[in-house]
């Protein structure tokens, strides 16, 4: 089998006739010349013939036939040489490659050429092949859009996940009551049509460092976990195999794999890991307070092939790995939804209280660009609803629609009103919706229901999720098959001849270009460091001054005696913070440093948009290579590959500020609390009576000898953060492009293999989704 017949069987979506068609050698020449009996005996499936069949005929039937299949909502020209709206079809059986069908058949294109180098023996062709390598690693990396959902017990969690799923009672809804500090993430299966759970441990040590400090906040741990026998678990033997004998992984500190037939199946087995109940007979043991993360995949899910749903507790843990992944996975969110009950969404100060708490890690500190405040259980009238005894389902309708207009208008503004959420989102950041997930499932399983099913709004959920995913996929699909585009115009240049004075001049000209770009780059980000060093100067010097009061007024709250005596234990114990409450007192005496920056960090490191000095300078950075390819045509193919390289390398950029900009904002916090830890030790090793006034003072005293130095310290550490980002920015650019200058214009080698009909290909795909209309 040749290339040609490869790269047509590809390109038919037929890839796994290509085996076959090795077998049998069948050429270029012998493919056209298939009769329909030969087609019966290679290819005994109906369907794959009929698809094979119709794309030869056309293939015979000439150029002008097969080449527009493809082009995706593009005519050929009339015979003036105009050329029609473009439309963009759907995809059907007659019709062009889905964006899934190109992203796939470039990749195999790839995977093709690339073993197609390997089995050259030539040490020269060695840098392409290390380069598509990379490239390959690169652009197979998937990195999924996070939809974080936070709400208390009982708002409608997981009842709303089943609903955007469509799956009835798949996450627990009554079982027990929820176990808030275990993380569950919901995403597609691609991998084939069972239902999975991945269940991850937190470390084995941890949990023994656990037992061996319990307190009375332990006791519901230790009895999930050990069940009657808990009160004779010591240090010693609370790692005995025997209480484990369920969970062997936990001891290995690996993680445990299920799956499962049925969405039922896989339900009934996660319960141990996420609920707790012990009136619950068929269970003996309960593993949530091992478990630090459940991911579970579900089949047949469009919504979330990219989109992964994140079910968050509402603030983070005493336990260090499960804190960890918490921050780590709210500041990957792109989303956040804010799960409440609709009787409660106006006045429940919990929800603002969730969002308030978390507003630094998915703000500045994170990734979020917007927010959606649900409310759930629309369908529930109280009693200050109108005529809620009416049996009349149309007047219960216009009164649940009623409520659900009121309720986003109070909802909107209450967020209006909360200062310290809005020093991170816009008002436009914030979007309401009032769902009903039980109606919604009543009509998928055809019962009578009192709304229709646009009422319920998980449809506008769904709606936006497949928005999200689809959007994502896109992102994907223009980047693997420009870098492919760009690789391939890379292969074909270098087997150009006569082209060594071009290259020379072009070569010149790109790194001055470069030179002068990156000089714009630094300019802006002297500014943005001068500009910051300012603001956090000034914080400093607000931040000495007012600690003392800030700590004092923290240490002496209106509860006082005992209540306190046990949140302060708590916070001490877990340097600084307390998940339950939540409280977190490095955050607090860092809240003058984080208010001198928090409007500009947002400015120059937005979430949303690429409004900002950095950004601009960043997407408006070009070598010119349009100019460069008018002038010099002979060098066209590298010139091309410079351009995709130079798209490819700004998408990284602005993924890189996006990842690192949150350590740069969560350093305050962070070195606050490591100049506080020596204090936090000392305080907890108080016990009996007046340990409390005893960790008053250590607490006060540690501030007062470390308040000149940790302030000024936090500032140069989030410099320092800051300085090395916009280092990393400079150096990934440079180094990027020169290598791609250098690999593409002093590399001549005639005997690299010819890739004329993959390049043309791909460049037919390229050019379609770069006709596309945006959606």
């Amino acid at each position: 089998m040749d290339d040609f017949v490869r790269n047509k069987l590809t390109e038919w979506g037929l890839s796994d006739l290509r085996e076959k068609f090795k077998d049998e050698g069948i050429d270029k020449e012998s493919l056209l010349r298939l009769e329909d009996h030969h087609i019966d005996s290679l290819i005994p499936k109906k369907i794959q013939r009929a698809k094979f069949t119709k794309h030869l005929k056309l293939l015979k039937a000439g150029p002008s036939t097969s080449n527009s299949m493809f082009f995706k909502g593009k005519r050929r020209s009339d015979p003036q040489g105009k050329q029609p709206p473009t439309k963009k079809r759907k995809n059907n059986r007659n019709g062009p490659l889905s964006d899934a069908n190109i992203h796939s058949s470039v990749k195999e294109i790839m995977s093709d050429v690339y073993d197609k180098l390997k089995q050259e023996n030539q040490t020269s062709i060695q840098p392409f092949i290390d380069f598509l390598k990379t490239k390959i690693d690169e652009l197979g990396v998937n990195k999924r859009e996070l939809v974080g959902v936070f709400g208390r017990t009982g708002a409608g969690k997981s009842y709303l996940l089943n609903a955007i799923i469509e799956m009835y009672n798949f996450l627990p809804t009554r079982v027990g009551k929820a176990c808030t500090s275990v993380m569950i993430k919901v995403e597609a299966n691609t991998r084939n049509p069972k239902y999975e759970a991945e269940i991850e441990f937190i470390p084995k040590e941890e949990w023994s460092d656990e037992v061996e400090q319990q307190d009375t906040d332990d006791e519901e741990r230790l009895l999930a976990v050990y069940g009657k026998e808990w009160r004779n678990i010591s240090p010693k033997n609370c790692m005995d195999k025997k209480y484990f004998k369920e969970i062997l992984e936990f001891l290995d500190n690996a993680s445990k794999s299920l799956s499962c037939q049925s969405a039922e199946e896989l339900s009934a087995k996660l319960i141990q890991y996420i609920r707790s109940d012990s009136s619950e007979g068929t269970v003996k043991r309960w593993y949530w307070p091992l478990v630090k993360c459940v991911t579970v995949r579900v089949p047949n899910n469009p919504l979330l092939q990219h989109v992964t749903l994140v079910d968050l507790p509402g603030y983070g843990d005493r336990n260090k790995s499960r804190n960890k992944m918490w921050k780590e996975l709210v500041g990957s969110c792109s989303t956040v939804w804010i799960v409440t009950e609709i009787n409660r969404a106006g006045s429940d100060s919990g929800a603002w209280k969730i969002l308030e708490s978390a507003c630094s890690e998915i703000g500045n500190g994170g990734q979020c660009q917007q927010i959606h405040f649900i409310c759930t259980k629309t369908d529930q009238l109280d009693d200050s609803d109108e005529s809620n005894e009416s049996d009349e389902s149309d007047e219960c309708d216009d009164l649940v629609v009623k409520k659900c207009k009121k309720t986003k208008r109070q909802v909107l503004k209450e967020f209006k009103e909360q200062n310290n959420i809005k020093k991170h989102f816009s008002n436009d950041c914030l979007k309401v919706f009032t769902v009903s997930a039980k109606q919604f499932l009543k009509r998928k399983r055809s019962k009578p229901t009192t709304l229709q099913e646009e009422d319920t709004e998980i449809p506008a959920l769904q709606g936006f999720l497949k928005q999200l995913n689809d959007h994502h996929s896109e992102k994907l699909n223009d980047m693997y098959v420009c870098g492919a585009y760009g690789f391939l115009s890379l292969m074909q240049g270098a087997r150009s001849r006569d082209t060594a004075d071009a290259k020379t001049k072009v070569r010149s000209q790109l790194v001055e270009n470069l030179k002068s770009e990156l000089q714009k780059i630094k300019k802006t980000t002297e500014e943005t460091y001068e500009d910051f060093e300012k603001r956090l100067t000034k914080g400093v010097k607000n931040s000495e001054s007012s600690c003392d009061a800030t700590l004092k007024s923290f240490l002496n709250p209106d509860e006082g005696g005992r209540g306190f005596h046990r949140t302060l234990s708590c916070i001490v114990r877990n340097d600084g913070s307390h998940s339950k409450k939540p409280i977190n007192l490095n955050e607090m005496l860092s809240s003058k440093l984080t208010d001198s920056i928090d409007v500009e960090f947002r400015k120059t490191f937005p979430n949303k948009g690429k409004h900002s000095p950095i950004s601009e300078v960043i997407s408006t950075f070009s070598l010119d290579t349009e100019k460069l390819i008018e002038k010099y045509k002979d060098v066209e193919l590298q010139l091309i590959f410079l351009k995709t390289e130079e798209k490819q390398i700004k998408t990284k950029l602005h993924q890189i500020i996006r990842d690192e900009k949150r350590k740069v904002y969560s350093s305050l916090t962070e070195m606050i609390e490591e100049a506080m830890k020596d204090g936090y030790k000392e305080a907890r090793k108080f016990r009996g009576e007046g340990s409390l006034q005893k960790m008053r003072k250590k607490l006060e005293d540690h501030l007062h000898l470390s308040k000149n130095i940790m302030f000024k310290e936090a500032k140069d550490a989030m410099l320092q953060k800051l300085q090395n980002l916009m280092d990393k920015i400079q150096t990934e650019l440079e180094d990027h492009l020169n290598k791609s200058i250098e690999l593409s214009l002093k590399t001549d080698d005639h005997s690299i293999p010819d890739f004329s009909e993959e390049l043309e290909l791909v460049n037919k795909y390229y050019k379609d989704l770069k006709d596309r209309p945006n959606e």
